[in-house]
Order: structure tokens, then C-alpha cells, then sequence
């Protein structure tokens, strides 16, 4: 019996420490669990003891002094945060410049002191061979029509000079044989 006796006072021992410890932590709701549970009837009232009270007031207040801190730690860490965004934002838009002034120089050039694009560049050098192209084509035809009309006059002249001097030479024997004629007429009368 002394044991049940003894069991029962340890218990309660441990009931009061434990319900003074529910004061002295937890959550806010079971402070106020505690505070219920704690608290004596009177008619259809609680009647709450004032340190309870007190205590639990405190505890209330210091836990709204740490949660506005951390509330306040977080709007500065959120503070931090957009300007470091910001920053970051700002770098990238200088490196999207950077790139595309890098683009740019890469796509353009100067040519004789103008700024070309490389496309435009391409275009031109490639039109100029395609005139450089029909240029040649153009004269390498009146060069052969001329090249043709050159060797017809060199046979031309050729023919002609193979008359003359058959001609000549024809002209040259006749004039001989006139020459002979003459001669045997001036001597035949002597």
C-alpha cells in the first residue's frame, strides 16, 4: 500500500514539474492548454492564477518580439536580395550589350575607311567576279571574232600577195620580153 501511496505522490510530483515546465516552453498553444487545464472553476468561470498570467503574457510578448525580428531580418534579407538581383540584372544587361556590340564588330569591317557589313562585303566581292566574269566572257569573244578576222586578212593578204608577185613576176617576164623584142627590132634594122 505504502508503495501505491508513494507511486502516487511521485506522479503527481512529476505532473506539477511538468505542468510548471509547460510555462517555461512550448508553443503559445500549449501554454495555453496548460493555463486551461491549470486553472480552478468557478461557476461557468476559470479563475486563472496572476503569475500564470503574468507568465504567460511574457512569454507571449517575447515570442511577438522574436517573431518581429525575424521578420525584420527577413525584409532585410529580402532588401539584400532584390538589390543583389538588381545588380545581377544590371550586369546582365551590360553583358547582353557587350555580346551584341562583340557580334556586331565580329559581323563588320572596314573597307577603304568604310564600315561594311560582312553579308554586304560578300555581296559585292561576289558581284564584282560575276562582272569580272562577263568582262572576260565579253572580250575574250571580241577577241576571237577579231582573232578570226585577223587571220582572214592575213590570208586575205597573203592571197593577195601571192597575185601580186605572180603578177609581178609575169609583168617582169612580158617586160623582159618586150625589152628582148626591142632589142632584136633595134638590131634586126641596123
Amino acid at each position: 500500500m505504502m508503495l501505491f501511496v508513494g507511486l502516487g505522490n511521485l506522479t503527481q510530483a512529476q505532473d506539477t514539474s511538468s505542468d510548471q515546465g509547460s510555462l517555461n516552453g512550448g508553443t503559445i498553444d500549449s501554454q495555453f492548454d496548460y493555463i486551461y487545464n491549470v486553472s480552478n472553476n468557478y461557476q461557468e468561470y476559470k479563475v486563472v492564477k496572476r503569475t500564470n498570467l503574468d507568465r504567460l503574457k511574457s512569454n507571449i510578448l517575447d515570442s511577438m518580439r522574436t517573431m518581429r525580428q525575424e521578420v525584420l531580418d527577413l525584409k532585410t534579407q529580402i532588401s539584400s536580395q532584390k538589390d543583389s538581383i538588381g545588380t545581377m540584372n544590371t550586369v546582365l544587361l551590360q553583358a547582353e550589350a557587350d555580346k551584341e556590340e562583340a557580334i556586331a564588330a565580329k559581323d563588320n569591317f572596314t573597307f577603304f575607311g568604310i564600315g561594311i557589313h560582312k553579308g554586304v562585303y560578300s555581296s559585292m566581292m561576289w558581284l564584282l567576279v560575276a562582272i569580272l566574269a562577263v568582262a572576260l566572257a565579253f572580250f575574250s569573244m571580241q577577241y576571237l571574232r577579231s582573232f578570226k578576222k585577223i587571220k582572214k586578212a592575213q590570208k586575205d593578204l597573203a592571197e593577195v600577195q601571192e597575185e601580186f608577185d605572180s603578177h609581178r613576176k609575169n609583168t617582169l617576164e612580158r617586160e623582159r620580153k618586150l625589152k628582148r623584142e626591142l632589142v632584136d627590132a633595134q638590131m634586126g634594122k641596123k
